[in-house]
């Protein structure tokens, strides 16, 4: 989102280096070919006779904080030229001091020789930038003064684009939000981190899905949160900077982390502690303006509002270009606040957003090849243009010029699963997708896949709910899945789940088989009624896609806490024994067609661990708790208690070849 963990959190934000996304993450030691290392070399020599290169530039913010900062601009402009910004808590050192030669600068050179100015900073707390790291480089302001600065500069024609993936990207709806004259223009990937509100999803910034805590930041902060670090001294100056760069990236060398393991450890605001990690935000008190101690809080604390992340009461008026992906924790927010900046933003603005969906896992955009494998489905060739249709956009706003590529871009590009190919349409949902309702049935026995649950048109007249034991020291464990960031804990991606369905702790429901080919395509919606002798506990729904011969493939996966059933800024709600409880889960995403044969599959749990927590079921903080009690829950499923899910299906989907 393995390897040891700071290299794969790392490689999670480079995912999208085919693009405009030039990070540079160093090797643990010097692993290039001979040739590598030559053509690095070359590389840099190119860059050096197309660009004006100034690195190391020290760029202060209204508090005096100054933030690391490289630029390249053309030597062969004739005029003012625009300028593509990307800021970033990753390592973008221009040597690659583990093998002694040039970072990769292809990016670089060729947005350079694009005519545009192409400027690098790091967040502050994070290598040669001051200060104390705040997830989202918090305050927003340090967007703004940024956006200031490098419009202000001689060589500069004004306008600013950004674009990057994941940490690279979550920045920048944030900093569009303030209205800076200079944002021109985003480019957002993976962006769901950023997303700290939008109806009707409540997560914010993916800390939570349905009130559970997402550990893939409790992994990810272990990397991060590295406020004891060397730094070198406010006077050095600007050639000292550039040659230490030669010597110190600054780059931590983390001891590695058995994540599989680690993420078990309770009380779970201890799991950084347990493993040596490095105070910080996750479960410390810090000197930023949100104050640190992200696991402590509720989804409603005050706290959530004083740093980067965007919030659906902030107006967004800038024209957007949105990379998504089908397997990446963060669709569901995405695909919301790319509908809500084209509801809510100025009409010539609104009509100035296109979205991009992929079938990849998080920023692998550049990945697909031709026989794409994503987990272990095939979704066939997945390969789309992006470097042109990202520097088609930045033409249309950063240089005013025409863009035949993004004239010729749908509003939605959308690939389809099962149909493997790429799908166009105006709106999201595609126009004419009409709901579908699919009803939970069973003898009471719909526990594991050899149970005897079904999906069917209508509720069943009489109720024989489907009782599981849910144990938090014994939980479902996550397989395959919509995620990100989790070290070797879970694997992404479309995997078969039938060893997963031996369980009795999953109750199965499945279709009949399609009689005809069927795309669903758009929201897949679960409303449960349930049960627990537990005073809170935790419902999972996973969406799957099963094959004639049996393979059951995930499509996407969610959960709710019950405590959180009212709404994530109302008072906690509890449960009682022998009460029966309706639930309707925020909406899961896809888009899939089901061939004829094929057959939809729902299951149910409590726990899907450690995509997400787990609850212990006390009713307590959870967060500081060792120990849990086991809960005894049921759902139900009749007309009294109609217990579904709703999936979007666009009519008369066109039969693969």
């Amino acid at each position: 989102m393995r390897k040891p963990t700071i290299g794969l959190v790392l490689a999670s934000a480079v995912a999208c280096t085919g693009t405009l996304v030039t990070v540079q993450v160093s090797a643990q030691q010097g692993t290039l070919t001979p040739a590598q290392r030559e053509q690095r070399v070359q590389t840099e020599r190119e860059l050096e006779s197309a660009a004006i290169i100034d690195r190391r530039v020290m760029i202060p913010m209204r508090d005096g904080i100054r933030l690391a900062t490289d630029i390249y601009r053309p030597k062969n402009a004739t005029g003012k030229v625009p300028t593509i910004w990307v800021r970033t808590p990753y390592n973008f050192n221009f040597w690659d001091v583990r093998n002694g030669v040039p970072a990769d600068m292809t990016n670089i050179l060729t947005a350079v020789k694009r005519g545009y100015a192409y400027v690098l900073q790091n967040e502050r707390g994070h290598f040669f930038s001051e200060g104390n790291y705040d997830i989202l480089g918090a305050p927003r302001t340090d967007g703004s003064d940024a956006l200031t600065w490098i419009s202000s500069q001689p060589w500069s024609n004004g306008k600013v684009g950004t674009t990057g993936c994941s940490s690279t990207a979550e920045y920048q709806m944030g900093i569009a939000a303030m209205g800076n004259p200079a944002y021109a223009a985003m480019n957002v990937q993976g962006f769901g981190a950023g997303v700290g509100r939008v109806a009707p999803y409540f997560e914010q910034g993916n800390w939570y899905r349905g009130g559970a805590v997402q550990m893939l930041f409790i992994a990810w902060l272990y990397g991060e949160q590295n406020q004891v670090r060397p730094m070198f001294p406010p006077n050095a100056t600007q050639a000292d900077l550039i040659r230490e760069s030669k010597s110190f990236d600054l780059a931590q060398q983390l001891p590695p982390v058995e994540w599989s393991k680690a993420l078990w450890h309770l009380p779970e605001q201890d799991i950084l502690k347990a493993v040596d990690g490095p105070p910080g935000i996750f479960a410390d008190a810090m000197p930023v303006p949100t104050g640190g101690r992200m696991i402590q809080r509720t989804p409603n604390d005050p706290a959530w509002y004083k740093g980067g992340l965007y919030h659906d009461d902030m107006p967004l008026n800038l024209p957007g270009l949105w990379f998504m992906s089908w397997y990446d924790v963060s669709i569901g927010p995405n695909l919301a606040l790319y509908n809500h900046v084209r509801k809510t933003a100025k009409p010539e603005v609104a009509d100035q957003q296109w979205a991009i969906i992929a079938p990849v896992t998080h920023c692998a955009y550049t990945r697909a090849t031709q026989d794409t494998i994503v987990g272990e489905r095939s979704m066939g060739d997945a390969r789309l243009d992006y470097q042109e249709i990202i520097y088609s956009f930045f033409d249309r706003f950063l240089k005013g010029d025409k863009s035949p590529r993004l004239e010729s871009l749908p509003k939605v590009s959308y690939f389809t699963m099962g149909l493997n190919k790429w799908q166009s349409s105006d709106t999201w949902p595609p126009n004419g997708a009409k709901p579908m309702t699919l009803y939970m049935s069973s003898a009471g026995r719909a526990n594991s896949l050899t149970g005897d649950g079904v999906l069917v048109a209508s509720p069943p007249e009489a109720d024989k709910p489907d009782a599981f034991t849910y144990d938090p020291m014994n939980p479902v464990t996550s397989y395959g899945g919509n995620v990100c960031c989790t070290g070797d804990a879970v694997q992404g991606g479309a995997w078969d789940q039938r060893k997963m369905e031996a369980r009795a702790d999953i109750l199965v429901y499945t279709s009949e088989p399609f009689k005809e080919g069927t795309e669903v395509t758009g929201s897949i919606v679960p409303t449960l009624y349930v049960s627990s002798d537990a005073k809170d506990t935790d419902f999972t729904v996973k969406v799957l896609d099963v094959y004639p011969d049996g393979r059951a493939y995930n499509l996407d996966e969610s959960i709710q806490r019950m405590r959180y059933r009212d709404g994530y800024d109302k008072p906690r709600v509890w449960m009682e024994s022998g009460k029966v409880y309706k639930v309707t889960l925020q909406p899961l995403n896809t888009s899939n067609y089901f061939e004829a044969g094929h057959q939809l599959r729902i299951e149910i749990s409590s726990s899907n661990f450690p995509r997400f927590d787990r609850n212990l079921n006390t009713g307590g903080n959870n967060y500081d708790e060792s120990k849990g009690v086991v809960a005894h829950n049921a759902v139900y499923h009749s007309r009294q208690y109609p217990s579904q899910v709703t999936v979007t299906v666009v009519p008369h989907a066109a039969t693969p070849h």
